[in-house]
């Protein structure tokens, strides 16, 4: 038991920006960390709720919903973000395997990295704000939480392909077990029970498709995945989770 709260607070420690004290560091942790993927969405998904929540009692639900944003990038330092930007410029200005990890392992943002991301945020906030704000914090905590559990897809699905040795993602590289890959399905299915509507569970399959469409491209290109890769999928996920919601909510099948 205190070796699998160890893996936890590893996880807490590596995917977001709270403080958990001391904890001893190992890859083995690192990488068996990677089921708790869903469980890190419970909590950048109900933190990022809960603002909206909070904030929506005095200020309009759009500005409420902005902070919300704000909230879940300053918990997680940008991490996804950051990497869906990489990808972005990585994909976009290479056409070999060796030019696109070049570009990626770049700290400097490129132009398809900003406007990758001005499109990704301008879009979030457009989607996220269709909902109704009763319903909103339940539907962050879902996006937060599967499109997390896409990433651990990728982990579970395909190969890293970097082989530097200082990359801070490379003890992800290692595939999770089968047990670990179905406690994440489990964690990241139990956040749709709070819409209350066993028609949630038909955006799945849709959201699945975009996975390995997104997945397939990128083995394509450079053979596997890298952490770049990691949380771009994750991003993309999330906005797939708000669409096919809203697609379901305007086909008037029991959630409002």
């Amino acid at each position: 038991m205190k070796k699998e709260w160890t893996v936890f607070l590893t996880a807490i420690m590596f995917f977001t920006r709270l403080p958990v004290g001391n904890i001893p560091y190992s890859e083995k942790f690192l990488n068996s960390s990677s089921k708790y993927l869903p469980v890190i969405g419970w909590i950048v998904g109900g933190v990022s709720a809960l603002v909206f929540a909070g904030l929506n009692i005095i200020l309009p639900s759009t500005i409420a919903l902005v902070f919300s944003m704000v909230a879940s990038v300053l918990l997680t330092g940008a991490f996804h973000e950051d990497g869906f930007a990489d990808t972005c410029d990585g994909f976009g200005g290479g056409w070999t395997k060796e030019k696109i990890l070049t570009i990626m392992k770049d700290s400097r943002i490129g132009a398809y990295g900003m406007i990758g991301m001005f499109f990704l945020l301008l879009t979030k906030f457009l989607t996220l704000n269709s909902f109704q704000a009763d319903i909103l914090p339940f539907v962050l905590i879902i996006g937060h939480t599967f499109s997390r559990f896409c990433a651990t897809c990728f982990m579970f699905s395909y190969n890293y392909v970097r082989e530097d040795q200082t990359s801070k993602s490379k003890p992800l590289g290692k595939k999770i077990k089968t047990g670990e890959f179905i406690f994440a399905l489990i964690t990241a299915l139990l956040p749709f029970l709070l819409l209350q509507s066993a028609w949630v569970f038909i955006i799945i399959p849709f959201i699945y498709l975009v996975h390995v469409f997104f997945a397939r491209y990128i083995n394509k290109w450079i053979g596997g995945y890298t952490g770049d890769c990691l949380g771009a999928m994750q991003q993309l996920s999330e906005i797939s989770v708000y669409v096919f919601l809203i697609i379901l909510i305007h086909s008037n099948l029991g959630i409002s």
